[in-house]
């Protein structure tokens, strides 16, 4: 098995009396994409931040390719790139200066300094907007720019702290793309987002984190065991319709195990969809409501973290 280059050992931050990360442990092996998934909140960013010698734990240790974040902070950010999820980007100076200034923060120069500008601008797809000021960059664009910087020293391991939010769904596409070949081309990604199509779609193993605690951990198929063989029922009334009056419409169904609801919909975990939807038909049909659709999905992320939270992961 490959050899981890991450290891996490009970990490811990607190601001005063909130405990923002509880206790994680976890390990990244080299090569992988593994994704931290969890709602806003959850301690993603905290733990990245910890993880990348910008936090300090309140108590816990990691160490990455065998060294202490606590201890050798400086041969740490020597092997990690890091892309922020606010970005680090001058706006005023075009992508090619602002590559240029982080590249020498990070100790690089001259030709090799060049070079690495050069590769990077072409392995975001940035090349020929390069002469560019970045204020005149679409929001995908700087998103793109903001990971080159983080790839400028050829880090062993690149933290991605949710590096699609809020850009259109071609530069998704594309940063998409852009993870899985560095898996290609040898490097080791941590990924936190949550988006659980993302999470599904690149990760090797994925760890999901909710109020600071790492709750599960496992492959996309060795979490969806965890369901079982529940499945979901996504319910649309309607927007004129108030979803929360519903629930409890459902909960004394037999063979609905859970009921909530999330985006104008009601969403119930069942045992067996097909044999109980006769009788959510008969009870929405007594309630006197109209059903605008109805959809059946199998055990994903989504439906895991509901089973483990009893609540949906956009909460």
């Amino acid at each position: 098995m490959t050899q981890p280059i991450l290891i996490t050992k009970d990490l811990r931050k607190s601001y005063g009396s909130l405990e923002a990360v509880k206790g994680i442990s976890f390990s990244v092996r080299r090569g992988e994409i593994f994704s931290l998934l969890g709602p806003n909140g959850a301690g993603k960013t905290t733990t990245i931040s910890m993880l990348s010698c910008l936090l300090k734990p309140t108590d816990g240790d990691a160490e990455i390719g065998g060294y202490s974040i606590n201890k050798d902070q400086m041969a740490v950010k020597r092997l990690i790139g890091i892309v922020p999820q606010e970005l680090a980007l001058y706006p005023p100076l075009t992508g090619r200066q602002n590559l240029t200034f982080w590249g020498r923060m990070q100790g690089l120069g001259g030709n090799i300094l060049q070079k690495r500008v050069d590769e990077v601008l072409e392995q975001v797809g940035l090349v020929e907007r390069g002469g560019d000021r970045v204020e005149k960059y679409s929001g995908g664009m700087k998103r793109r720019l903001n990971i080159a910087v983080g790839l400028l020293h050829k880090p062993q391991l690149v933290f991605m702290d949710e590096p699609t939010v809020g850009i259109d769904p071609q530069s998704r596409r594309k940063i998409l793309d852009m993870v899985k070949e560095l898996q290609v081309q040898g490097m080791t990604v941590l990924y936190t987002t949550h988006y659980m199509e993302e999470a599904a779609e690149l990760s090797d193993r994925v760890g999901i984190i909710d109020h600071g605690k790492l709750i599960a951990l496992g492959t996309l198929k060795e979490l969806t065991r965890l369901v079982g063989d529940q499945q979901t029922l996504r319910l649309y009334f309607g927007e004129e319709q108030s979803n929360e009056n519903l629930l409890p419409l459902f909960k004394d169904v037999s063979g609905v195990l859970l009921a909530t609801t999330t985006n104008g919909q009601i969403v119930l975990t069942v045992e067996e969809a097909e044999a109980i939807l006769p009788d959510i038909m008969v009870t929405i049909h007594q309630a006197g409501l109209h059903l605008r659709s109805v959809d059946i999905e199998e055990p994903n992320l989504e439906s895991v973290f509901l089973h483990l939270t009893g609540r949906v992961l956009r909460d």
